[in-house]
């Protein structure tokens, strides 16, 4: 089901354009409007989930088939060679932004630590 007021409920819906670089029946994966790296594209599933932790107990099929997609695109972009990073931000601790789950797919040049190092 979607969710009238989600920004990715409504790209999913076509309502907001997005650049689109695959979609399956059940997930949709797009270029990041503010990308972080060279390739920086967001998997969801069409279907609207707050976050991957909900996503992952609700429909764990489903969690698999966002995984799958983001490792097509992964392959679609050339970043098994030299590698990438998949990262979901859950909550606001997290650096959730936008409330429909996500896998950031990160890649295309070396990426760095994983967290600043400065964390209190």
């Amino acid at each position: 089901m979607s969710t009238p007021d989600c920004l990715f409920c409504r790209i999913v819906a076509g309502e907001i354009p997005a650049t689109v670089v695959r979609e399956t029946p059940t997930t949709l994966a797009f270029r990041d409007i503010g990308p972080k790296a060279p390739v920086h594209v967001l998997v969801i599933p069409k279907e609207h989930y707050a976050d991957v932790a909900t996503l992952a107990q609700d429909d764990p099929g489903l969690a698999g088939e966002v995984l799958a997609a983001a490792a097509a695109v992964a392959e679609d972009e050339g970043l098994l060679g030299d590698g990438f990073r998949l990262m979901f931000n859950t909550g606001a601790y997290g650096g959730q932004e936008v409330f429909h789950v996500h896998a950031h797919l990160l890649g295309g040049a070396p990426l760095g630590p994983m967290l600043a190092r400065n964390l209190a």
